[in-house]
């Protein structure tokens, strides 16, 4: 049916870092924020969806100013590198 080449592509496990970018942690946080206030909103109250407003308003701004509130907090916890910050 279709004549494309299948690609296989073995990677190492062992040579990948163990330890999270900065950039993958604030994205894991932030979508963790998301999810966690949608829940709350369809289980506890409609409120709780101020927090996702308050997250996306915080990843738009961050893409404009370069100035990332979760950047500065994960790197106080050890989280390691820089996204946001402007080089």
């Amino acid at each position: 049916m279709y004549d494309y080449p299948l690609k296989i592509q073995i990677v190492n496990l062992k040579s990948r870092p163990t330890t999270m970018k900065l950039e993958n942690a604030i994205r894991a946080l932030a979508g963790t924020m998301i999810l966690v206030s949608l829940a709350l909103s369809h289980y506890v109250h409609p409120n709780w969806l101020w927090l996702t407003a308050f997250v996306g308003a915080n990843l738009l701004q961050s893409a404009f100013t370069g100035f990332c509130p979760a950047e500065t907090i994960l790197k106080k916890l050890g989280v390691g590198g820089s996204c946001c910050a402007k080089h």
